[in-house]
């Protein structure tokens, strides 16, 4: 291949740029032509492209969000839409495709893919949500500032006395409350792969207060309850003012972390190496801290296994 293109797409992580980054410098080491694809599917549909090149990738890799802008389009969903977006890719002679991003931006990979344009996915979402890699781009910096985060409100929380619930992000799954709640020493932590007992945190919490304990943490992953209302459940049940921290977007933001720096960069790379070979239809994953790839579709279709034993043990460790 002579000219690639990148996007990011769906919502950004922190780590993106340092994917890009690595993207555009590995393909100009080959001697390939690099087409920056903005605002995700969207500029892709609408021919919103500029060439890449060293310098545009310069002071980055150190920065949250994506230099490409991102979007969600509901029209690349639309067989109309999906023409649209083969038809700007012959224009500007792209022949292969690096799309970084979620679930839905993994599967508008494989939607080029089944268009005929080579597509390589990189996992990107602080959700950790793609079932065929360990880790994603953004989890370890959107983790890291949780637990910045409940390090500050356990100063507030102690200093009176409190519980707080903190609602953290995570799209379905547990896996930033279930790691962000053994880091930060949480007393409780409420997951969708674990069902929920309130009369259990309850008792955890009066036990606790029994013997002397001056704080409370509880980490909720978001969409399970709202916060607002467990929280006046827990202070009705145990008598212990309860307060509500959402922590929202800001989990997406700040500089990524050297791990997601690493990660990115290293999917990247790969991601080109695969391109340069003429691949396409795969996702670059890590498992057992090694780079590999697997197919696209089968990367979408497995189901990503619960860490059992890390939520036993968190139960063991807060007791």
């Amino acid at each position: 291949m002579k000219t690639i293109g990148v996007l990011t797409s769906g919502g950004d992580a922190p780590g993106m740029n340092a994917a890009i980054r690595a993207v555009v410098r590995t393909a100009i080491y080959n001697d390939m032509k690099v087409i920056g694809v903005r605002r995700g599917y969207n500029g892709l549909i609408n021919g919103d492209l500029r060439e890449m090149n060293i310098a545009s990738v310069g002071d980055i890799v150190h920065r949250g969000g994506t230099v490409l802008h991102t979007d969600r389009s509901d029209e690349f969903k639309t067989t109309e839409g999906q023409n649209k977006a083969r038809n700007i890719v012959e224009i500007f002679g792209i022949e292969g495709m690096v799309v970084i991003g979620g679930d839905g931006s993994l599967r508008g990979a494989k939607d080029l893919c089944h268009l005929g344009v080579p597509t390589i996915g990189i996992p990107g979402t602080i959700d950790n949500d793609i079932s065929c890699t360990d880790y994603t781009i953004g989890f370890d910096t959107a983790t890291n500032t949780v637990v910045d985060a409940i390090n500050k409100i356990r100063d507030t929380v102690t200093s009176h006395q409190r519980a707080n619930v903190i609602e953290v992000m995570g799209r379905g799954r547990g896996d930033i409350a279930l790691y962000t709640g053994v880091a930060g020493g949480a007393e409780h932590i409420i997951i969708p792969e674990i069902p929920f007992e309130l009369n259990d945190l309850c008792k955890r919490l009066i036990q606790g207060r029994d013997r002397g304990k001056r704080s409370h943490i509880i980490v909720l992953a978001e969409s399970m309850f709202n916060v607002n209302d467990l929280c006046e459940e827990i202070e009705e049940k145990t008598g212990i003012e309860t307060r509500a921290t959402v922590l929202g977007h800001i989990q997406r933001g700040g500089n990524p972390t050297v791990a997601d720096r690493v990660l990115a960069s290293r999917m990247g790379y790969h991601a080109v190496n695969l391109l340069k070979e003429g691949i396409g239809n795969r996702v670059i994953c890590i498992r057992d801290n090694k780079i590999m790839d697997c197919d696209l579709e089968e990367g979408l279709a497995m189901k990503k296994e619960f860490d059992k034993e890390m939520y036993k043990m968190s139960k063991v460790l807060s007791i």
